[in-house]
Formats: C-alpha cells, sequence, structure tokens
C-alpha cells in the first residue's frame, strides 16, 4: 500500500505562510533601504543644477525693491544676490523691512518693466557674477589639467611674485570666488580664478563625478604648475566650502609644495564625514543611513555598484587628523553657525595646529557668506594675515 502524504495542519500552514511573508517584507525592506542608500551616495558625488531656495514675492520696480519669502539666507544683512528665472543674477541691498513670512531688500540690479521674473529663486553670496564688475585688468587665459584645458581669468597684481590661486566650491562656478581678488590685488597679489573637472566650465572627467577634493587637486596643482611658469614664485592657495578641502589635498599632495606660501580657507570642509552626518541629519536621513552611504562611497567595488564612481578616500579627506603633514600658515575663516558645513573640524584643524593656523570666527554670516555679512572684517582679516607672513606682493 503506498503511503499518503500527511497534509499540513491549518496551523502550520499558517505559519509557512506568515514566514514566507515576512522573508518578502525583510527583502522588501532590504531592498528599499540598500536603493536608498545608493541614491545618497549618488547625491553626494552628482554634480547638480542650482536649486531654487527662496521665493520672489514681489518687485517693486519704481521703488527698486524686492521682496522674498524669509529664510535664514535671505534675512542675513549685507549684499548678496538671486539667480532669478528671467532676469538672470540680480544683485541685493540692505534689509529694508520684514515680517513673519518675508523680507524686502534693496534691489541694486535694474530690470526692465517688460522682464518677467518667475517665483522661484536661488539666494546667492556671489555677489559678483562677471569678472568684469570688479574693474580690474584681467584676462582669459587657459590651463592644462589632467582632463583637459580648463578656462580661468587672471587678475594680474604687477609684477610682485606672490599669486593667488582661487577654488570655489561644490555645486558652484569660479564666479563665486571674484570676491577675494580685489583684497588680493590690493595687496599685491596676482589672483588666477580656476575651474576644475565637472564643474560645468572645465572639461568632465572619465565619471563626470565629484571626488569631493581627492580627484580635483590635481587640477588645481595644475594652476600651480602655470603660475610658477609664469613668474609666481610663492603661490597662495584659497579654497571656499569643497574648495577648502581640494586646497587641503593640495597643499598635502602636491609636487609643489615648497614653492605654497599659504591657504586661506574660507567656510571649509576638513572632514567630510562630519559634513555628511551634519547634511543627513538635516535632511532626516537617519545615522545608520547615511553612515552606509558613506561606506558605499569609500568601497570602489559597492561605489561602482551604485553608480557613485571609484571611492571616495575619506581617511584621506579627513585634515583634522593628517594636521601633522601641513606645513604652510593658514587662515581660516568659519562662522559657528553655518547652516551647512559646521565649522567643528575647523576648530579641530585650529587646535591641532596652532603654530601654523590663524582662526577668525564669525557667527549670523552662514556658509560661504563672511564677505556678504561683514566684508571690512572679512577683507581685513585677510590683508592683515598677509602682511604679517610677508606675503604682499
Amino acid at each position: 500500500m503506498k503511503h499518503l502524504r500527511r497534509a499540513a495542519s491549518p496551523a502550520a500552514s499558517s505559519a509557512l505562510v506568515s514566514a514566507v511573508g515576512i522573508g518578502v517584507l525583510l527583502t522588501s525592506v532590504v531592498t528599499a533601504l540598500s536603493l536608498r542608500i545608493a541614491r545618497v551616495a549618488r547625491r553626494v558625488v552628482t554634480p547638480a543644477p542650482r536649486t531654487a531656495d527662496v521665493e520672489i514675492l514681489g518687485i517693486d520696480r519704481a521703488a527698486q525693491t524686492i521682496t522674498l519669502s524669509r529664510t535664514p539666507d535671505s534675512e542675513l544683512p549685507g549684499r548678496y544676490g538671486v539667480f532669478t528665472n528671467g532676469a538672470g543674477y540680480v544683485k541685493l541691498g540692505a534689509v529694508l523691512g520684514q515680517d513673519d513670512r518675508s523680507v524686502t531688500r534693496k534691489l541694486l540690479s535694474h530690470i526692465d518693466a517688460g522682464t518677467r521674473v518667475g517665483p522661484h529663486a536661488s539666494f546667492s553670496g556671489w555677489y559678483f557674477d562677471e569678472p568684469g564688475q570688479l574693474h580690474l585688468p584681467y584676462r582669459e587665459v587657459a590651463i592644462e589639467t589632467p582632463v583637459g584645458s580648463a578656462p580661468a581669468w587672471l587678475y594680474a597684481a604687477g609684477r610682485g611674485d606672490v599669486w593667488a590661486v582661487l577654488v570655489h566650491g561644490r555645486g558652484t562656478t569660479r564666479a563665486e570666488t571674484l570676491r577675494a581678488v580685489p583684497p588680493l590685488h590690493a595687496s599685491g597679489v596676482s589672483a588666477l580664478v580656476v575651474s576644475y573637472r565637472n564643474d560645468g566650465e572645465a572639461p568632465r572627467s572619465r565619471s563626470g563625478l565629484y571626488g569631493l577634493g581627492a580627484t580635483e587637486w590635481r587640477d588645481v596643482d595644475a594652476a600651480v604648475t602655470w603660475a610658477l611658469g609664469q613668474g609666481a614664485r610663492r603661490v597662495l592657495l584659497m579654497g571656499w566650502s569643497m574648495g577648502g578641502a581640494i586646497v587641503l589635498q593640495t597643499a598635502v599632495n602636491s609636487a609643489h609644495r615648497g614653492a605654497i606660501a599659504g591657504l586661506i580657507l574660507e567656510s571649509p570642509v576638513v572632514d567630510w564625514r562630519i559634513v555628511l552626518d551634519f547634511q543627513a541629519r538635516e535632511l532626516g536621513v537617519p545615522a545608520f543611513a547615511a553612515r552606509a552611504a558613506m561606506g558605499t562611497l569609500e568601497s570602489p567595488l559597492t561605489a561602482r555598484a551604485a553608480r557613485a564612481g571609484r571611492g571616495i578616500p575619506f581617511d584621506d579627506l579627513d585634515m583634522v587628523s593628517r594636521a601633522g603633514e601641513l606645513d604652510t600658515p593658514i587662515l581660516l575663516v568659519h562662522s559657528d553657525d553655518d547652516g551647512f558645513v559646521p565649522s567643528d573640524s575647523s576648530h579641530a584643524l585650529a587646535a591641532a595646529r596652532p603654530d601654523l593656523v590663524t582662526m577668525e570666527t564669525f557667527t549670523v554670516a552662514r556658509h560661504t557668506k563672511l564677505w556678504n555679512y561683514d566684508e571690512n572684517r572679512w577683507t581685513n582679516a585677510i590683508r592683515q594675515w598677509l602682511e604679517a607672513r610677508g606675503l604682499e606682493g
């Protein structure tokens, strides 16, 4: 007699269905988390267009005023600008009035009566967006970098042998650094305003992705080489935000270290892990997901799988841990309420190398807007630092 297979009990069948359901659910959760982590990782290294972060509520052409939605940036004292949809880049002056939801500022750029301006805009600390606005002589030059010919502006200051290479931050272009040219020029320092791979002006790299300083420093080093070939003898490197990370990598990796006479760091990224942890919290990304995204970026294998490049060497980019390798004077300016790149690592670098670092700590000024908030203090800090170290041209 054939043995009959015993039918599973209803309870066992229910348990099996539950186990399968839980397994499917867990697989779905893990897959969703993996995809989210991959998206976070890609976002960090992918160049992105400028995003609208403020709303234009009204323009009074007769009174030359503009009313913006109130944000921590739009309410700041000082001179700024906004990228508009319709009128291009317009300059903003003093705050004339504000309430709980809006800020009215003096409009310093003329907007024709027939120009239609959309409601969405991007607030900016650039102020100057074209090289001719400085009313200083300059010329267009090209720097041959490992990825191709990168455009730059050169503001020569007489025959002085001190040059500065100015390096912009993430998601911006070289116009961001124009604010530094006048005080440098007044001190006899020639300014070379550079672009670098994947910034929208210089050539793309093969991946088209940011290296967060780990790759871009080679383009800045090419600019140092070019400057030395044009008569520079001592070179200053100045970087904003991610540009600070690029400058620091150049300082410790360049074959021309002996010619690098000083660094000026404005709202710099000194340790990417601190920055990415902070930004993850601001975006509501769980800490474990942020750390997992950094882990994804750090491993070449997982970075490639997430389509995020060849991997980011976060240990190499931690310049607090590598502070002992620095050997040139540093002027570091940072706002303690930066809002984007925490000043913790800047303070830590200053504490680690008090023999090299002069730190000017601001408040209120927020990220890369220290010139805008207090131009006199910012300018004097640079001039006095140059003078004290004999770095005037």
